[in-house]
Protein backbone atom coordinates (compact mmCIF):
# COMPACT_ATOMS: atom_id res chain seq x y z
CA UNK A 1 0.00 0.00 0.00
CA UNK A 2 0.90 3.74 0.32
CA UNK A 3 4.40 4.52 1.04
CA UNK A 4 6.41 7.76 2.22
CA UNK A 5 6.90 9.03 -1.22
CA UNK A 6 2.99 8.46 -1.84
CA UNK A 7 0.48 10.24 -0.15
CA UNK A 8 -3.34 9.51 -1.20
CA UNK A 9 -5.94 12.13 -1.62
CA UNK A 10 -8.24 9.97 -2.94
CA UNK A 11 -9.11 6.22 -2.24
CA UNK A 12 -11.80 4.03 -3.81
CA UNK A 13 -12.87 0.46 -4.26
CA UNK A 14 -13.76 -1.04 -7.94
CA UNK A 15 -15.82 -4.32 -8.52
CA UNK A 16 -17.82 -5.63 -11.33
CA UNK A 17 -19.66 -9.02 -11.83
CA UNK A 18 -21.01 -9.24 -8.38
CA UNK A 19 -23.77 -11.82 -10.00
CA UNK A 20 -26.24 -11.54 -6.97
CA UNK A 21 -28.90 -14.20 -7.39
CA UNK A 22 -32.31 -14.42 -5.96
CA UNK A 23 -31.63 -17.25 -3.61
CA UNK A 24 -28.66 -17.20 -1.32
CA UNK A 25 -25.25 -18.06 -2.58
CA UNK A 26 -21.57 -17.43 -1.90
CA UNK A 27 -21.57 -14.38 -4.09
CA UNK A 28 -23.39 -12.35 -1.34
CA UNK A 29 -21.07 -12.97 1.49
CA UNK A 30 -18.09 -12.04 -1.06
CA UNK A 31 -19.70 -8.71 -1.68
CA UNK A 32 -20.28 -8.22 1.90
CA UNK A 33 -16.58 -9.33 2.17
CA UNK A 34 -15.56 -6.97 -0.27
CA UNK A 35 -17.42 -3.60 1.17
CA UNK A 36 -15.79 -4.43 4.76
CA UNK A 37 -12.29 -5.36 3.54
CA UNK A 38 -12.08 -2.08 1.52
CA UNK A 39 -12.88 -0.22 4.79
CA UNK A 40 -10.19 -2.04 6.71
CA UNK A 41 -7.65 -1.30 4.35
CA UNK A 42 -8.33 2.47 4.59
CA UNK A 43 -8.86 2.64 8.09
CA UNK A 44 -5.23 0.67 8.42
CA UNK A 45 -3.29 3.13 6.54
CA UNK A 46 -0.98 5.08 8.42
CA UNK A 47 -1.35 8.42 5.99
CA UNK A 48 -4.96 8.59 4.51
CA UNK A 49 -7.94 6.50 6.53
CA UNK A 50 -10.44 7.31 4.09
CA UNK A 51 -12.44 5.56 1.83
CA UNK A 52 -13.69 7.65 -0.62
CA UNK A 53 -15.69 5.76 -3.24
CA UNK A 54 -17.01 2.35 -4.28
CA UNK A 55 -17.71 1.65 -7.79
CA UNK A 56 -19.67 -1.10 -9.07
CA UNK A 57 -19.53 -1.50 -12.88
CA UNK A 58 -22.46 -3.56 -13.80
CA UNK A 59 -23.70 -6.72 -13.46
CA UNK A 60 -23.66 -6.68 -9.81
CA UNK A 61 -27.03 -8.52 -9.66
CA UNK A 62 -27.22 -12.09 -12.02
CA UNK A 63 -30.41 -10.79 -13.87
CA UNK A 64 -31.92 -7.44 -12.35
CA UNK A 65 -34.79 -8.64 -10.19
CA UNK A 66 -36.43 -6.61 -7.44
CA UNK A 67 -35.07 -9.57 -5.25
CA UNK A 68 -31.25 -9.19 -6.60
CA UNK A 69 -31.25 -5.60 -6.88
CA UNK A 70 -33.08 -5.37 -3.35
CA UNK A 71 -30.40 -7.81 -1.38
CA UNK A 72 -27.14 -5.43 -3.13
CA UNK A 73 -28.61 -2.07 -1.68
CA UNK A 74 -29.01 -3.93 1.47
CA UNK A 75 -25.60 -5.16 1.68
CA UNK A 76 -24.21 -1.73 0.95
CA UNK A 77 -26.63 0.08 3.59
CA UNK A 78 -24.90 -2.55 6.38
CA UNK A 79 -21.71 -1.86 5.37
CA UNK A 80 -21.02 1.81 3.39
CA UNK A 81 -20.63 5.16 5.33
CA UNK A 82 -22.72 7.22 2.81
CA UNK A 83 -21.63 10.51 4.17
CA UNK A 84 -18.13 9.28 3.64
CA UNK A 85 -18.02 6.97 0.71
CA UNK A 86 -19.72 8.14 -2.59
CA UNK A 87 -21.77 5.30 -4.39
CA UNK A 88 -21.09 5.11 -8.04
CA UNK A 89 -22.61 2.11 -9.93
CA UNK A 90 -23.98 1.57 -13.50
CA UNK A 91 -25.98 -1.27 -15.23
CA UNK A 92 -25.58 -3.36 -17.72
CA UNK A 93 -26.83 -6.95 -19.93
CA UNK A 94 -27.77 -8.80 -16.87
CA UNK A 95 -29.37 -6.32 -15.25
CA UNK A 96 -30.99 -5.68 -18.14
CA UNK A 97 -32.25 -9.65 -18.66
CA UNK A 98 -35.55 -9.21 -16.44
CA UNK A 99 -37.26 -6.36 -17.91
CA UNK A 100 -35.14 -4.84 -20.21
CA UNK A 101 -33.13 -1.33 -19.90
CA UNK A 102 -35.58 0.78 -18.83
CA UNK A 103 -36.78 -1.34 -16.19
CA UNK A 104 -33.22 -1.32 -15.02
CA UNK A 105 -32.87 2.10 -14.96
CA UNK A 106 -35.89 2.55 -13.15
CA UNK A 107 -34.78 0.20 -10.25
CA UNK A 108 -31.46 2.09 -10.41
CA UNK A 109 -33.09 5.40 -9.49
CA UNK A 110 -35.49 4.13 -7.48
CA UNK A 111 -33.65 1.48 -5.05
CA UNK A 112 -30.01 3.23 -5.56
CA UNK A 113 -30.95 6.43 -5.71
CA UNK A 114 -28.73 6.63 -8.90
CA UNK A 115 -28.90 7.33 -12.40
CA UNK A 116 -27.23 4.89 -15.06
CA UNK A 117 -25.21 7.99 -15.99
CA UNK A 118 -23.32 9.86 -13.85
CA UNK A 119 -20.33 12.32 -13.47
CA UNK A 120 -19.45 13.29 -9.89
CA UNK A 121 -16.17 15.16 -8.43
CA UNK A 122 -14.40 13.84 -5.43
CA UNK A 123 -11.62 15.66 -3.81
CA UNK A 124 -11.04 16.95 -6.71
CA UNK A 125 -10.98 13.99 -9.43
CA UNK A 126 -13.61 13.21 -12.15
CA UNK A 127 -15.41 9.92 -11.77
CA UNK A 128 -17.35 9.72 -15.29
CA UNK A 129 -19.74 6.18 -15.26
CA UNK A 130 -21.91 5.20 -18.05
CA UNK A 131 -24.19 2.55 -18.69
CA UNK A 132 -24.63 0.81 -21.95
CA UNK A 133 -27.99 1.75 -24.26
CA UNK A 134 -29.04 -1.57 -24.55
CA UNK A 135 -27.06 -5.29 -24.04
CA UNK A 136 -23.27 -4.14 -23.73
CA UNK A 137 -23.47 -1.31 -26.38
CA UNK A 138 -23.48 2.43 -26.55
CA UNK A 139 -25.45 4.55 -28.24
CA UNK A 140 -25.22 7.71 -30.25
CA UNK A 141 -26.70 9.64 -27.51
CA UNK A 142 -24.15 7.81 -24.78
CA UNK A 143 -21.34 8.45 -26.97
CA UNK A 144 -22.08 12.31 -26.78
CA UNK A 145 -22.75 12.23 -23.52
CA UNK A 146 -19.59 11.00 -22.35
CA UNK A 147 -17.61 12.91 -24.87
CA UNK A 148 -18.90 15.88 -23.39
CA UNK A 149 -18.60 14.76 -19.70
CA UNK A 150 -15.26 14.39 -20.53
CA UNK A 151 -14.66 18.01 -22.29
CA UNK A 152 -15.51 19.10 -18.62
CA UNK A 153 -13.37 17.08 -16.51
CA UNK A 154 -10.60 18.11 -18.72
CA UNK A 155 -11.18 21.93 -19.29
CA UNK A 156 -10.72 21.53 -15.12
CA UNK A 157 -7.03 20.03 -15.41
CA UNK A 158 -5.93 18.70 -18.45
CA UNK A 159 -2.67 16.43 -16.28
CA UNK A 160 -5.33 15.02 -13.95
CA UNK A 161 -6.91 11.64 -14.33
CA UNK A 162 -9.79 10.65 -15.16
CA UNK A 163 -11.54 8.18 -13.69
CA UNK A 164 -13.93 6.10 -16.38
CA UNK A 165 -16.24 3.18 -15.36
CA UNK A 166 -17.83 1.34 -18.35
CA UNK A 167 -19.00 -2.26 -18.13
CA UNK A 168 -17.62 -3.77 -21.19
CA UNK A 169 -13.67 -3.48 -22.61
CA UNK A 170 -12.97 -1.58 -24.91
CA UNK A 171 -12.32 -4.15 -27.82
CA UNK A 172 -8.39 -4.79 -28.07
CA UNK A 173 -7.12 -3.05 -24.75
CA UNK A 174 -6.93 -5.44 -21.61
CA UNK A 175 -6.43 -9.53 -21.24
CA UNK A 176 -10.65 -10.47 -21.59
CA UNK A 177 -11.75 -7.64 -24.41
CA UNK A 178 -11.41 -9.77 -27.52
CA UNK A 179 -14.40 -11.92 -26.95
CA UNK A 180 -15.90 -9.31 -24.48
CA UNK A 181 -15.11 -6.21 -25.97
CA UNK A 182 -17.27 -3.54 -27.75
CA UNK A 183 -15.40 -0.17 -29.81
CA UNK A 184 -18.57 2.44 -29.98
CA UNK A 185 -16.17 4.54 -27.30
CA UNK A 186 -12.60 4.30 -28.15
CA UNK A 187 -11.82 6.80 -30.84
CA UNK A 188 -14.21 9.52 -27.67
CA UNK A 189 -11.36 8.13 -25.37
CA UNK A 190 -8.32 8.73 -27.27
CA UNK A 191 -8.24 12.38 -27.17
CA UNK A 192 -8.06 12.00 -23.01
CA UNK A 193 -4.77 9.79 -22.85
CA UNK A 194 -5.42 10.74 -18.78
CA UNK A 195 -8.00 8.95 -18.61
CA UNK A 196 -7.63 5.70 -16.16
CA UNK A 197 -10.89 3.16 -17.88
CA UNK A 198 -12.23 0.68 -15.84
CA UNK A 199 -14.59 -2.15 -17.17
CA UNK A 200 -15.66 -5.78 -16.64
CA UNK A 201 -17.77 -7.97 -18.21
CA UNK A 202 -15.18 -10.78 -19.21
CA UNK A 203 -14.75 -12.00 -15.82
CA UNK A 204 -10.98 -11.97 -16.52
CA UNK A 205 -8.78 -12.25 -13.14
CA UNK A 206 -6.95 -8.97 -12.30
CA UNK A 207 -3.64 -10.77 -11.55
CA UNK A 208 -3.03 -11.37 -15.22
CA UNK A 209 -0.82 -8.70 -16.42
CA UNK A 210 -2.74 -8.16 -19.59
CA UNK A 211 -5.33 -6.73 -17.02
CA UNK A 212 -3.76 -3.09 -17.17
CA UNK A 213 -3.06 -1.67 -20.92
CA UNK A 214 -1.72 1.43 -22.24
CA UNK A 215 -1.84 3.29 -25.83
CA UNK A 216 -4.09 5.59 -26.11
CA UNK A 217 -5.00 5.62 -22.47
CA UNK A 218 -4.91 3.50 -19.35
CA UNK A 219 -7.64 0.69 -18.92
CA UNK A 220 -8.08 -1.99 -16.57
CA UNK A 221 -9.92 -4.93 -16.08
CA UNK A 222 -11.97 -4.95 -12.86
CA UNK A 223 -12.34 -8.66 -12.10
CA UNK A 224 -15.17 -10.52 -10.87
CA UNK A 225 -16.47 -11.83 -7.27
CA UNK A 226 -18.66 -14.89 -8.95
CA UNK A 227 -16.51 -17.04 -11.46
CA UNK A 228 -13.49 -16.88 -13.65
CA UNK A 229 -13.48 -16.74 -17.67
CA UNK A 230 -10.43 -16.28 -19.42
CA UNK A 231 -9.85 -15.26 -23.47
CA UNK A 232 -8.14 -18.67 -24.73
CA UNK A 233 -9.30 -21.14 -26.86
CA UNK A 234 -7.16 -23.61 -26.98
CA UNK A 235 -7.00 -24.40 -22.95
CA UNK A 236 -8.16 -27.59 -21.53
CA UNK A 237 -11.10 -27.78 -20.20
CA UNK A 238 -12.73 -24.65 -21.69
CA UNK A 239 -12.38 -20.83 -21.45
CA UNK A 240 -14.21 -21.67 -17.77
CA UNK A 241 -11.31 -23.24 -15.94
CA UNK A 242 -11.66 -25.87 -13.44
CA UNK A 243 -12.49 -24.15 -9.85
CA UNK A 244 -13.64 -21.25 -11.75
CA UNK A 245 -16.05 -20.69 -8.70
CA UNK A 246 -13.00 -19.79 -6.61
CA UNK A 247 -13.19 -16.26 -7.58
CA UNK A 248 -12.86 -13.11 -5.66
CA UNK A 249 -11.16 -10.57 -7.09
CA UNK A 250 -11.49 -6.48 -6.20
CA UNK A 251 -9.15 -3.11 -7.24
CA UNK A 252 -8.14 -0.19 -4.92
CA UNK A 253 -7.38 2.31 -6.06
CA UNK A 254 -5.81 5.97 -4.80
CA UNK A 255 -4.44 8.88 -6.71
CA UNK A 256 -2.10 12.00 -4.68
CA UNK A 257 -1.94 15.68 -5.08
CA UNK A 258 0.75 14.85 -7.71
CA UNK A 259 -1.15 13.07 -10.03
CA UNK A 260 0.30 9.81 -9.88
CA UNK A 261 -1.92 6.68 -9.22
CA UNK A 262 -1.56 3.30 -7.45
CA UNK A 263 -3.61 0.39 -7.95
CA UNK A 264 -3.22 -2.73 -5.84
CA UNK A 265 -5.52 -5.73 -7.42
CA UNK A 266 -6.89 -7.92 -3.86
CA UNK A 267 -7.68 -11.97 -3.56
CA UNK A 268 -10.41 -11.86 -1.45
CA UNK A 269 -10.74 -15.85 -1.15
CA UNK A 270 -7.47 -15.37 0.55
CA UNK A 271 -7.25 -12.08 1.57
CA UNK A 272 -4.32 -11.20 -0.27
CA UNK A 273 -2.98 -7.81 -2.22
CA UNK A 274 -1.44 -9.78 -5.36
CA UNK A 275 2.28 -9.22 -5.59
CA UNK A 276 1.96 -6.45 -8.31
CA UNK A 277 1.05 -2.44 -8.08
CA UNK A 278 0.17 -0.63 -11.14
CA UNK A 279 2.09 2.48 -10.93
CA UNK A 280 1.30 5.82 -13.27
CA UNK A 281 2.75 8.40 -12.24
CA UNK A 282 2.27 10.51 -15.38
CA UNK A 283 -1.50 9.25 -16.63
CA UNK A 284 -1.91 12.12 -19.36
CA UNK A 285 1.50 11.56 -21.17
CA UNK A 286 1.21 8.26 -23.35
CA UNK A 287 4.95 7.97 -23.42
CA UNK A 288 5.43 7.42 -20.25
CA UNK A 289 3.34 4.82 -20.46
CA UNK A 290 4.73 1.15 -19.43
CA UNK A 291 1.88 -1.54 -19.50
CA UNK A 292 2.26 -1.08 -23.44
CA UNK A 293 2.26 -3.85 -25.85
CA UNK A 294 6.06 -3.46 -25.40
CA UNK A 295 6.16 -5.72 -23.04
CA UNK A 296 5.64 -8.60 -25.88
CA UNK A 297 9.23 -7.37 -26.73
CA UNK A 298 10.79 -7.54 -23.60
CA UNK A 299 9.42 -10.62 -22.15
CA UNK A 300 11.50 -13.09 -19.83
CA UNK A 301 11.26 -16.55 -20.71
CA UNK A 302 9.86 -18.95 -18.06
CA UNK A 303 12.34 -22.20 -16.80
CA UNK A 304 11.78 -25.21 -15.16
CA UNK A 305 14.14 -25.66 -12.25
CA UNK A 306 16.92 -28.56 -12.66
CA UNK A 307 15.16 -30.06 -9.61
CA UNK A 308 11.91 -30.31 -11.47
CA UNK A 309 9.68 -33.63 -11.65
CA UNK A 310 7.56 -35.12 -13.83
CA UNK A 311 5.73 -38.41 -13.60
CA UNK A 312 3.05 -40.55 -15.10
CA UNK A 313 0.30 -42.12 -13.90
CA UNK A 314 -0.32 -45.36 -16.66
CA UNK A 315 -4.26 -46.06 -17.76
CA UNK A 316 -5.43 -47.82 -20.58
CA UNK A 317 -4.66 -46.17 -23.74
CA UNK A 318 -4.15 -43.17 -21.40
CA UNK A 319 -2.08 -41.54 -19.26
CA UNK A 320 -1.97 -38.85 -16.46
CA UNK A 321 1.09 -36.70 -16.33
CA UNK A 322 1.64 -34.46 -13.12
CA UNK A 323 4.83 -32.10 -13.35
CA UNK A 324 6.08 -29.42 -11.23
CA UNK A 325 5.20 -25.36 -12.24
CA UNK A 326 7.96 -23.67 -14.37
CA UNK A 327 9.75 -20.66 -12.64
CA UNK A 328 10.03 -16.63 -14.16
CA UNK A 329 11.80 -14.05 -12.80
CA UNK A 330 8.55 -11.69 -12.63
CA UNK A 331 5.05 -12.49 -12.75
CA UNK A 332 3.60 -15.60 -13.75
CA UNK A 333 3.52 -18.81 -15.73
CA UNK A 334 0.82 -18.41 -17.99
CA UNK A 335 0.35 -22.16 -19.60
CA UNK A 336 1.96 -25.25 -20.37
CA UNK A 337 1.65 -27.13 -23.39
CA UNK A 338 2.09 -31.00 -23.57
CA UNK A 339 2.95 -32.66 -26.02
CA UNK A 340 2.80 -36.21 -27.01
CA UNK A 341 4.92 -38.23 -29.38
CA UNK A 342 4.78 -42.19 -30.70
CA UNK A 343 8.54 -43.35 -29.96
CA UNK A 344 8.05 -45.66 -32.90
CA UNK A 345 7.50 -43.09 -35.09
CA UNK A 346 8.36 -39.86 -33.65
CA UNK A 347 5.13 -38.36 -34.98
CA UNK A 348 3.10 -36.13 -32.38
CA UNK A 349 -0.65 -37.84 -31.81
CA UNK A 350 -1.50 -35.37 -29.14
CA UNK A 351 -1.17 -31.71 -28.31
CA UNK A 352 -2.52 -30.09 -25.06
CA UNK A 353 -2.28 -26.82 -23.49
CA UNK A 354 -3.44 -26.09 -19.71
CA UNK A 355 -3.76 -23.24 -17.70
CA UNK A 356 -0.74 -22.85 -14.62
CA UNK A 357 -4.20 -21.05 -12.59
CA UNK A 358 -1.78 -18.68 -12.13
CA UNK A 359 -5.19 -16.55 -11.70
CA UNK A 360 -5.57 -18.51 -7.80
CA UNK A 361 -3.34 -16.41 -5.32
CA UNK A 362 -2.46 -19.81 -3.74
CA UNK A 363 -1.86 -21.27 -7.15
CA UNK A 364 -0.67 -25.17 -7.20
CA UNK A 365 3.03 -25.98 -6.96
CA UNK A 366 1.89 -28.88 -9.68
CA UNK A 367 -0.27 -29.16 -12.40
CA UNK A 368 -1.92 -32.56 -14.15
CA UNK A 369 -3.26 -33.48 -17.18
CA UNK A 370 -5.23 -36.67 -18.13
CA UNK A 371 -4.41 -37.51 -22.11
CA UNK A 372 -7.04 -40.12 -23.33
CA UNK A 373 -7.34 -41.62 -27.17
CA UNK A 374 -3.82 -43.34 -27.07
CA UNK A 375 -3.16 -46.76 -28.25
CA UNK A 376 -2.93 -49.27 -25.87
CA UNK A 377 0.37 -51.12 -25.42
CA UNK A 378 2.46 -48.05 -26.80
CA UNK A 379 5.47 -46.00 -25.73
CA UNK A 380 5.28 -42.69 -25.97
CA UNK A 381 6.98 -39.30 -24.83
CA UNK A 382 5.61 -36.75 -23.44
CA UNK A 383 7.09 -33.08 -23.37
CA UNK A 384 6.16 -30.15 -21.27
CA UNK A 385 6.63 -26.66 -22.54
CA UNK A 386 5.93 -23.55 -19.87
CA UNK A 387 4.56 -20.57 -21.78
CA UNK A 388 4.81 -16.88 -20.50
CA UNK A 389 1.69 -13.96 -21.20
CA UNK A 390 3.91 -12.68 -23.57
CA UNK A 391 4.61 -15.20 -26.01
CA UNK A 392 7.69 -16.49 -25.33
CA UNK A 393 8.27 -20.19 -23.86
CA UNK A 394 10.35 -21.98 -21.86
CA UNK A 395 14.18 -23.17 -23.60
CA UNK A 396 14.01 -26.38 -21.40
CA UNK A 397 11.17 -28.34 -20.99
CA UNK A 398 10.34 -31.73 -18.90
CA UNK A 399 10.14 -34.86 -20.60
CA UNK A 400 9.04 -38.31 -19.70
CA UNK A 401 8.93 -42.15 -21.75
CA UNK A 402 5.92 -43.92 -20.83
CA UNK A 403 4.02 -46.93 -21.94
CA UNK A 404 0.55 -47.33 -22.00
CA UNK A 405 -1.48 -50.12 -20.31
Amino acid sequence: MSNSDFTPSVRFMVVSDVHIKDEPSVERERFDNALKTAYRIAESSDTYKNLDAVAIVGDFANSGTEIQMNTVKKILDENLDYNKTKLIISVASHEYHSEGVEAAYEKLKRIFGSDPDVHEVINGFHFVSVSPSHSCNFDDDKIAWVAAELEKAAEADRKKPIFIFQHPHNTGTVYGSILWGEDELITTYMNYPQIIHFSGHSHAPINDPRSIHQQHFTSLGTGTLSYFELDEFDKLPDKVPDNSEKAAQMLIVEADDRNRVRIYPYDLITGNYFPIVHKIDVPSEPSTFTYTNARYRDAVNPYFDENAKITAEIGEASVKIEFDQAKIDKEYVNSYDIIIREVSTGSIVKQLSIWSEYYFYDMPATRSVTVKGLKKGTEYTAQVIANSFWSTSSENSLTLKFKTA
